[in-house]
């Protein structure tokens, strides 16, 4: 298994935001046959808690690596930049936009209207997606700083999509 610091590495892939997910998931199936717990059960115990944090490691970077927020937030993290799970954005457009989307989820729940939670998730993940797009040519481009709030804004978009869906949930019971 590659460098375990580095979850890129650790893919044999290059650090990049862009990620072919169906080539992720073969590496990750094939490393976890490789590192698999079981695989070592007439070994030392030594060797059996080594096999489990591998498992663990590899556990952490496929997951990390498969999500966009993940993956932006730990390209981030590689260069010494952590951003807080709950950071404020500093972004007063974005802030405004925010509210508009909280006002609109909390009518959403009000008029209770099922059809119109589909098109509010439907319309979030095309400006998701757009955000995406954003950040992997921010990234390209080298420029660190905008990527770091570009990232906030993902951070923002995970929790949104979260509790629209919540609410999706609980209106086709």
């Amino acid at each position: 298994m590659g460098d375990s610091n580095n979850y890129f590495a650790l893919f044999s892939v290059e650090p990049s935001f862009e990620v072919d997910l169906k080539k992720l998931g073969e590496l990750y199936r094939e490393l976890a046959r490789e590192v698999h717990p079981d695989r070592f059960v007439q070994a030392s115990d030594t060797e059996r808690r080594q096999a489990l944090e591998r498992s663990a490691t590899l556990n952490d970077a496929y997951n990390t690596l498969k999500d966009t927020t993940s993956r932006a937030l730990y390209l981030l993290r590689l260069l010494g930049e952590e951003i807080p799970q709950e950071a404020t954005v500093q972004d007063p457009e974005f802030l405004f936009q925010q509210m508009q989307w909280r006002e609109e989820l909390e009518e959403l729940q009000a008029l209770a209207d099922l059809e119109a939670v589909d098109r509010f998730v439907k319309r979030i993940k095309q400006d998701r997606n757009q955000l995406d797009q954003e950040f992997s040519a921010t990234w390209q481009d080298n420029n660190h700083a905008h990527a770091e709030l570009l990232a906030r804004r993902m951070q923002f978009f995970d929790k949104l999509t979260y509790e629209a869906r919540q609410l999706q949930e609980r209106l086709d019971d």
